[in-house]
C-alpha cells in the first residue's frame, strides 16, 4: 500500500519527465558529437520515458482522484512494477543505444535484449494489475452509487 499515492504518482511522473527530456537531449548530443546518422535504440529512450512514464502515471493519478484506486492495495504493486519495469526497459535502451553509437559489438548482445524484454514483461504485469484495480474500483463505486440511490447520484452532478 502506498502511503500517499497521489504524491508518489506525481513524483514518479515528474521523474520520468526528467528522464525523458534528458534522454532526448542525450540522443541529440551524443549522435551529433559522434557524427552518427544510423538508427540507434538511444532514440527510443525519450519516447518510452515520456509516454510510458509521464503520460501513463499522470493518467493513473487522474484515475486515483476519480476512483480512489488506492483503496485497493494492489495499486502499490502496480506503481512499483511499473516504475521498475520502465527503469529496466529505458536503462537497457540507453545502454544499447550508447553502444550502437560507439560502434561496439556488445550492442548486439542477447543479454541487453533480455533485460529490455524483462522490463517489457514487468510493464505488461503492471498493466494487468492496473486494469484489475481499476475494474474493481469501478464495480465498487457503481455499487456504492446504487446503494445511495438516484438522488445521491444526481446531487454529484452540477
Amino acid at each position: 500500500m502506498l502511503k500517499n499515492p497521489e504524491t508518489f504518482l506525481f513524483r514518479s511522473a515528474a521523474a520520468w519527465t526528467a528522464v525523458g527530456l534528458a534522454g532526448g537531449l542525450a540522443y541529440r548530443e551524443v549522435t551529433r558529437a559522434a557524427d552518427y546518422t544510423g538508427f540507434t535504440q538511444l532514440s527510443l529512450v525519450h519516447t518510452h520515458a515520456l509516454a510510458l512514464g509521464t503520460l501513463v502515471l499522470l493518467v493513473t493519478l487522474a484515475l486515483e482522484r476519480l476512483f480512489t484506486l488506492s483503496a485497493d492495495r494492489r495499486l502499490g504493486w502496480f506503481a512499483w512494477a511499473w516504475n521498475s519495469g520502465l527503469a529496466l526497459t529505458v536503462g537497457a535502451l540507453a545502454v544499447k543505444g550508447s553502444l550502437q553509437v560507439a560502434g561496439s559489438a556488445i550492442a548486439d548482445s542477447l543479454a541487453l535484449a533480455g533485460i529490455a524484454g524483462t522490463g517489457h514483461i514487468v510493464l505488461a504485469v503492471g498493466f494487468v494489475v492496473l486494469f484489475l484495480v481499476l475494474g474493481a474500483r469501478i464495480r465498487d463505486t457503481a455499487a456504492a452509487a446504487v446503494d445511495a440511490g438516484p438522488a445521491a447520484h444526481l446531487a454529484g452532478r452540477s
